[in-house]
């Protein structure tokens, strides 16, 4: 993606991430844009594909998750066809709150969620083991995780253009 953003379009990225429901008013007043220059750029990084969406963050214990687990998993083979299929696997499967798919001794690394500890073992019986492609999966709970929602600015912004007539 080589898509411009300058320090406004920063400050926007870096508010939204912060508070997604700030309203476009309050959004503008804090980038120091009017109301209309601000909504359009929301639009143009919304339908550029930079801001892909916005999201609640919700406490797990009160949808009934107990349990948090990163499952390591080894695949039996290295195929493209092998690997199109667990990654469907996986996305189909309500447990998974985030897949990875990495180098080293494991090819995949799975955040799941579940009610407890006997929910964990049949996830990890009927939804892992029994899989044709899964070699080796090795369990490790998690005591506790800190989410970061916000993504960290890397790269310098582009600067913003001068106007005509300046």
């Amino acid at each position: 993606m080589n898509v411009p953003i300058d320090r406004i379009d920063f400050e926007i990225i870096d508010l939204l991430q912060k508070d997604a429901r700030l309203s476009n008013k309050e959004l503008a007043a804090a980038v120091g844009l009017a109301a209309s220059s601000c909504l359009a750029r929301v639009q143009r990084l919304r339908a550029e594909g930079v801001l892909l969406g916005y999201h609640a963050e919700v406490a797990l214990e009160a949808l009934g998750i107990g349990l948090q687990a990163m499952v390591a998993v080894r695949l039996r083979q290295h195929s493209r066809t092998q690997l199109k299929a667990f990654w469907k696997h996986l996305r189909s499967m309500k447990e998974v709150r985030a897949a990875y798919h990495v180098t080293g001794a494991y090819d995949f690394l799975v955040h799941v969620v579940a009610r407890d500890m006997e929910h964990l073992r049949d996830l990890a019986l009927d939804a892992f083991t029994s899989r044709a492609e899964v070699a080796h999966l090795e369990t490790s709970l998690i005591f506790e995780h800190h989410d970061n929602p916000v993504a960290p600015r890397l790269s310098a912004p582009e600067p913003i253009p001068a106007k005509k007539g300046r």
